[in-house]
């Protein structure tokens, strides 16, 4: 008997300008029937806006996102398919990995984004971590996910207002009304981390802020650990007023961030990570609080017009 497979398009938001996509060039590498996939690279300046208009357009059962820099892994397609044929599954997803090859300062940052101690049940987001289950945003991300179209479309989209954590939003509603989430540890993509110091820190201030916007705009229970970073700020401050108490407190907590530091990643390298764990609390902290007063608005009708969709 003939394999029944769903149709599938890949969506991949990619900035103005930019003539190599890696990610549309995996894509049709990936083992599954051409005449079933539909590869839409979208050039735009606003990923949210980006991704509904492709999702729009799009002619597949099955949606995947992926990121222009994304590489998949070849099965990925038909691994899905396999998952979706559970009638309440809506969404699946898995880790992005940092690429072996990577340059040492890019390791070290794909070994924090993989701690307990920096992100929590979120670091499987970057690490493989136990076997297919059902699960919630915490451990998805936009960058390696499936979707059911039709979901997508009947709940409107992506939140235009949220960059970035528009998918956690959307991720929410979605078990709201009942649907399932899946991870799975070998649904993985290959992607590098930030290039620099200063975009990785930018990153995390970034990934506080938005965290923020979406725990205003679309609040609920799953925010409540993303709490502790903003917090921890308050802490900081509070130590000059309270040095006595504060002291053994400190102490705990560098004793954590070293005990973590030498239980992940190899050699003397990881020792790098030592100061990114601090620097996750504080700058996810501090981008938080920056998000509890910023105002996301609708983007302007310029936005729209200047996307671009191809098919590849």
């Amino acid at each position: 008997m003939k394999e029944q497979l769903p149709t599938v398009t890949v969506i991949i938001p990619a900035r103005p300008g930019n003539s190599q996509v890696p990610a549309a060039e995996a894509a049709r590498r990936m083992d599954y029937p051409a005449e079933l996939l539909e590869v839409l690279v979208v050039r735009g300046q606003q990923p949210s806006v980006q991704r509904n208009m492709a999702l729009r357009q799009a002619k597949g059962e099955l949606i995947y996102f992926l990121d222009d820099d994304s590489i998949p892994e070849k099965d990925a397609l038909r691994r899905g398919a396999e998952l979706f044929k559970d009638a309440a599954v809506q969404i699946i997803g898995g880790p992005n990995l940092c690429p072996p090859e990577a340059p040492a300062l890019e390791q070290i940052f794909a070994w924090t984004m993989a701690s307990w101690v920096a992100f929590g049940p979120s670091r499987a987001r970057y690490a493989s971590v136990g076997s297919v289950r059902p699960t919630s945003e915490k451990e998805l991300i936009l960058c390696n996910m499936m979707a059911r179209r039709e979901t997508l479309l009947r709940l409107g989209g992506f939140d235009e207002a949220l960059y970035p954590n528009e998918e956690n939003a959307l991720m929410d509603e979605i078990q709201k009304q009942g649907g399932k989430l899946l991870y799975d540890p070998g649904f993985i993509v290959y992607r590098r981390p930030r290039r620099s110091f200063r975009a990785f820190c930018k990153m995390l201030m970034t990934y506080g802020r938005g965290r923020a916007e979406q725990f205003r705009l679309h609040p609920g229970p799953g925010s409540a650990l993303n709490l502790i970073p903003p917090a921890f700020c308050l802490f900081i401050l509070a130590t000059p007023f309270a040095p006595l108490w504060a002291a053994p407190l400190w102490g705990l907590y560098w004793l954590i961030l070293l005990v973590q530091t030498l239980c992940i990643g190899k050699g003397v390298r990881r020792l790098g990570v030592f100061p990114f764990l601090f620097l996750t609390h504080l700058l996810y902290g501090l981008g938080f609080w920056k998000g509890l007063f910023t105002h996301p608005k609708p983007r302007p009708q310029s936005t729209y017009d200047a996307i671009e969709i191809s098919r590849h």
